[in-house]
């Protein structure tokens, strides 16, 4: 299944949700999707059971993450939670890396693009986050979609 594909059966109650125009969530709740098979793989090995739960805690802490911080009043506290979405990314990717001695090397190579991905966009969004500031007693709203260019490998994402 594709991003594409996968995007048209995400439910309507949160499609409708204006944190479904942040490209990083958006990318973060697709890793979240198709980790499964991944997971699921790695119980199997004994070697990797333990490593098959830290993984699945730190890809769905991404999205996570990125909804609670979303939800903030504040710049400040947005990018607080943005931060911890993006030290979950950057585990999911070692912990992706780690992995690939058991995952299919297809499989780890699209991983790691799709978490590098979700990382660079929050370390756009964090730092927008922070500048935001007070106009006439009231918050700058900056989050608008993050968009960067297209990641072609979504399209072709490999399962397992």
């Amino acid at each position: 299944m594709n991003f594409a594909e996968w995007s048209d059966t995400v439910p309507a109650e949160i499609c409708d949700d204006v944190l479904w125009t942040v490209k990083a969530y958006q990318l973060a709740l697709f890793a979240a999707d198709i980790a499964w098979p991944d997971v699921t793989k790695l119980m199997g090995d004994l070697r990797t059971r333990a490593l098959s739960d830290q993984l699945c805690r730190a890809v769905g802490s991404v999205s996570a993450n990125i909804g609670e911080g979303y939800s903030r009043g504040s710049g400040r506290d947005r990018a607080r939670f943005y931060e911890y979405a993006l030290g979950s990314a950057r585990e999911a990717r070692d912990w992706y890396y780690k992995a690939r001695h058991v995952l299919d090397p297809a499989v780890v190579d699209h991983r790691l693009r799709l978490f590098a991905q979700i990382i660079r966009l929050l370390l756009t969004m964090i730092p927008r986050q922070r500048r935001a500031q007070l106009s006439n007693g009231q918050i700058k709203d900056e989050r608008a979609p993050y968009i960067t260019q297209p990641f072609d490998p979504l399209e072709d994402a490999p399962l397992t």
